[in-house]
């Protein structure tokens, strides 16, 4: 059974939400044993969601062919078998007859409305089962439970200790100041069984003695303890442990995956930026993207002008963080010169992430900022894109999500960092410290 569905011994009926499918298209086959209907309203919303080449737009798809197949000699109406053993049945609800009717209770004609009523009807049909309201939709789950229907957030998949993922580098006390001497003066030493124990693949740490410390990182590759220096990279220097970790995967050839955690200002995304640049020769092009959240619930379509045009509002910070950069240096200086060829000649890009899907990306650092802001499903699609020579850093702090659907449980970046940890691959730094000025951090402090 999966964690979705906990054994009772009451059977459940599973009510589905149009925001559980566009989160995960699969979702109505992780109920065990239990049914699962969708309301007709659901399919009317789908049916908006059809084309296009963002997430949801293949989440609505995906789900219609495969209720599609499914219902190939069933009527949809009626309940019809899940595949697999121990599986529930599903339908799909046409009637919202019920004597309490939540259009009229809300003195609204809403299609959240006319999912609960689908849901109220089910269960005034079903007394002998418990129904059950999945939506990832929380004022709509409020709505739910006004009416006396319990509801439920969508929790397959959710990661469960945050805490965990919010602390990257550890400070290891008592060392053998031995052991410290050797890393300053050779840059790396081998693992001692007493400190194995305490280290993980890929990991960053401070190890410490009594009066000297030293940053560290324990090599998946060599297996063995390294010396972290403060490199610097195109003109931007690290103010910290963390920051000197993050650039330090970056740069490491070995790694071809990395996030980036942390407040806003800490320097998530310009460290990246900046380590993508240092290592401009050993990739054929540098990407650069983040996921489109309009505010005010407004598409890109209402904005003027073209394609680009309508996307450089969302992609203004990348800009500023390349600008950032390019301060550094004097116009003559042949370090500016070559960021605006870079620009002008499209070996620095900044594009969509709506334009990825089926493409192979080879020979390319992918720095996707904002990455908090994806799905499960969009973080996967992006990674599976990688071909030879490719490294992909995504940035995010998974406690600012600005997408209505998604939490710091549910969202594609802790998914990641939770499912990828210690993989000989992957790396993961969390930035504790904002580093944009005194008042943006008083603003992330006492805000």
């Amino acid at each position: 059974m999966s964690k979705q569905a906990t054994s009772t011994a009451k059977a459940k009926i599973f009510v589905l939400d149009t925001s559980v499918i566009l989160f995960d298209h699969r979702s109505f086959l992780n109920f065990g044993e239990h049914d699962v209907a969708v309301p007709i309203t659901v399919l009317e919303e789908l049916d908006n969601f059809k084309k296009g080449n963002d997430s949801v737009n293949f989440e609505a798809r995906a789900f219609i062919r495969l209720l599609d197949d499914l219902s190939d000699g069933h009527p949809i109406r009626e309940w019809m078998p899940l595949p697999g053993e121990r599986k529930g049945r599903l339908k799909v609800v046409l009637s919202t007859t019920a004597s309490v009717d939540a259009q009229e209770v809300f003195d609204s004609k809403k299609m959240d409305h006319q999912i609960l009523n689908a849901a109220l009807s089910l269960q005034e049909d079903n007394a002998d089962k418990l129904v059950v309201m999945v939506t990832k939709d929380v004022n709509l789950r409020l709505k739910a439970k006004s009416l006396s229907l319990k509801a439920d957030d969508y929790k397959t998949g959710k990661v469960q200790d945050i805490a965990a993922l919010d602390k990257s580098t550890k400070t290891i006390d008592g060392i053998d100041p031995a052991l410290i001497d050797t890393l300053y003066e050779v840059g790396f030493a081998e693992i001692s069984e007493e400190l194995k124990a305490r280290l993980c693949p890929n990991g960053y740490f401070v190890l410490r003695s009594n009066d000297q410390s030293v940053m560290t990182f324990c090599s998946a590759a060599s297996n063995r303890i390294e010396r972290v220096e403060k490199y610097t990279a195109y003109g931007i220097k690290p103010r910290n442990a963390e920051q000197a970790f993050a650039l330090h995967a970056i740069l490491n050839p070995d790694i071809k995956l990395v996030t980036i955690g942390g407040v806003p200002g800490s320097g998530k995304t310009l460290l990246a930026l900046a380590g993508a640049l240092a290592q401009r020769r050993d990739f054929k092009q540098i990407y650069l993207a983040r996921p489109i959240v309009p505010l005010s619930n407004k598409d890109v379509g209402f904005l003027p002008g073209d394609i680009k045009s309508k996307l450089n509002p969302y992609m203004e910070p990348l800009w500023d963080n390349l600008k950032f950069i390019k301060h550094h240096f004097n116009e003559q200086d042949k370090e500016y010169v070559q960021l605006t060829k870079m620009v002008e000649d499209e070996k620095l890009v900044i594009t969509p992430l709506a334009y990825i899907r089926g493409r192979s990306l080879s020979n390319i650092i992918f720095i996707v900022d904002e990455a908090q802001n994806l799905t499960p499903h969009e973080v996967k699609t992006i990674i599976t894109r990688a071909g030879e020579n490719t490294k992909i850093i995504f940035t995010g702090d998974i406690h600012q999500i600005d997408t209505p659907y998604l939490d710091a449980q549910s969202n594609g970046l802790s998914t990641l960092m939770s499912k990828i940890k210690n993989h000989p691959l992957y790396a993961q730094i969390t930035l504790e410290k904002g580093e944009r000025s005194e008042l943006a951090n008083l603003a992330n402090d006492l805000l």
